[in-house]
């Protein structure tokens, strides 16, 4: 059984996203003073004491500007899938005309509707109780999602259309959820890159459908969208972020909320797709980024868009791998593909390079090839000399974990490794084990002495 659908309507500012946060229990949507910062639609999973359902965030209804029409067609699409509206208006600033146009148009829908004049801590809440019935879609109830006050009207107001689940889930439950969720080899990538490079507009046409908006203008997307999908029989979740500028260039306060927020989703990925601009490979902004992403062990794809506007791609194509060899070089062989988001073109190429960077990010090598090999290393390039005169010593090797493929060596004088050894010993993996683009944890560890203690 689909779990219900609620979806919070209202004009900008009125604190849709900060009860979206609240009932999603983790501050997942951007919140701040100024009105229409959400844009996108967002989902969660929500609850409410012992009410289970999937929660959609929408952008505040706005009169005009540039995105206003595409803002208001992901509404409707939210109130067209949901199965209760919650109709949010501000206790504060009373009734608007703003709310007055969109309480005529929910009251054509056939759709359950619950009021609720938020912000009604203090004295707000009998001022804005009372104008609120201007509105006429029932009896306004109050509440305060920054303070949590009103949870319990809303929860029985919620279960007439809801039914209880057997049991509430608890956080231990909701992150063990989380969790199976990664067992089950869901594959989540996100799309990052500068400002106005195509990231929305490649996400809409992976999944066939306006799910982000776009436009010519940048900072279009502001918040980090994640969205179930499924590509040739296999579970993934796609998220859409804001574009990353320089930090030095970043003085909005939106703007640097959005920056952390794009990081975060970057971080928590597993698959980092970083997309660039045909006319302006790998620019010193692009490598900062893609350096953070391989910091963080995550596998990166360098998708160059707009390649249908490349007047000569051999020579875009020859600066692109110059610059990935001399300003990438922790991880070699860093995979790239060519598209235009636009015209739906390298798409299926980046999805198998796609699967094809999180199978190696995932691969486990067995511990016996891995020790034959770190024997035949040593013997065509024997390890430095010690201060004692005798050579280093490796004693074996294993692989403790993957996500990213991640090593251990053990040693007597790990101390006295020189850098260039260990990168020797990196690119010999890389070479052996089929681990070219993807980041490499190599760790020499000292070996303890079974007899050291012993008299």
């Amino acid at each position: 059984m689909t779990e219900p659908i609620v979806a919070i309507i209202g004009r900008a500012n009125v604190g849709k996203s900060t009860l979206f946060n609240r009932l999603i229990g983790r501050k997942k949507a951007i919140v701040h003073d100024r009105p229409g910062v959400t844009r996108d639609r967002r989902e969660g999973n929500g609850s409410l004491f012992d009410l289970q359902f999937r929660l959609i965030d929408t952008a505040g209804l706005e009169e005009s500007g540039p995105l206003s029409e595409a803002m208001w067609q992901q509404t409707e699409r939210a109130i067209a899938e949901a199965d209760v509206l919650l109709y949010m208006i501000d206790s504060r600033s009373g009734v608007t005309p703003q709310d007055l146009k969109l309480s005529a148009f929910l009251r054509k829908k056939d759709k359950p509707l619950i009021l609720l004049a938020n912000k009604s801590e203090g004295g707000a809440k009998y001022e804005g109780m009372a104008e609120a019935y201007r509105l006429a879609v029932g009896d306004p109830l109050p509440m305060s999602a920054e303070h949590g006050l009103g949870m319990d009207e809303l929860y029985n107001a919620l279960r007439k259309y809801i039914e209880p689940s057997a049991k509430k889930k608890s956080r231990r439950q909701e992150m063990k959820e989380a969790t199976s969720e990664e067992a089950e080899d869901i594959i989540q990538i996100a799309i990052v890159g500068r400002p106005n490079v195509g990231k929305s507009t490649l996400v809409n046409h992976l999944l066939k459908d306006e799910r982000m908006l776009t436009g010519p203008e940048a900072g279009v997307t502001r918040d980090s969208i994640a969205v179930n999908w499924e590509y040739n029989g296999r579970k993934l979740r796609l998220v859409d972020t804001a574009g990353l500028r320089k930090r030095a260039r970043i003085e909005d306060d939106v703007e640097k909320l959005a920056a952390a927020d794009t990081k975060r989703s970057a971080f928590l990925a597993q698959v980092v797709v970083l997309v660039l601009d045909a006319d302006a490979v790998l620019e010193k902004q692009d490598l900062t980024i893609a350096s953070q992403v391989i910091e963080e062990g995550r596998a990166l794809i360098i998708a160059v868009n707009k390649w249908d506007t490349v007047k000569d791609k051999k020579e875009s194509l020859e600066r692109l791998k110059d610059k990935l060899q001399t300003s990438l070089r922790q991880v070699r062989g860093i995979p790239y593909v060519t598209i235009s988001a636009i015209q739906e073109k390298g798409l299926d190429a980046l999805m198998k390079t796609v699967f094809a960077v999180y199978d190696k990010w995932n691969k486990r090598v067995s511990t016996s090839p891995l020790n034959r090999w770190l024997q035949d290393a040593i013997e065509r390039h024997p390890t430095p000399m010690a201060q004692n005169g005798r050579r280093i010593p490796m004693k074996y090797i294993t692989q403790h974990k993957t996500r990213p493929p991640s090593f251990v060596i053990f040693s007597s004088n790990p101390d006295k490794l020189p850098e260039s050894y260990y990168r020797y010993l990196v690119n010999g993996i890389r070479d052996n084990f089929d681990l070219d683009g993807v980041p490499i944890r190599l760790t020499v560890r000292k070996q303890k002495n079974p007899y050291a203690d012993n008299d």
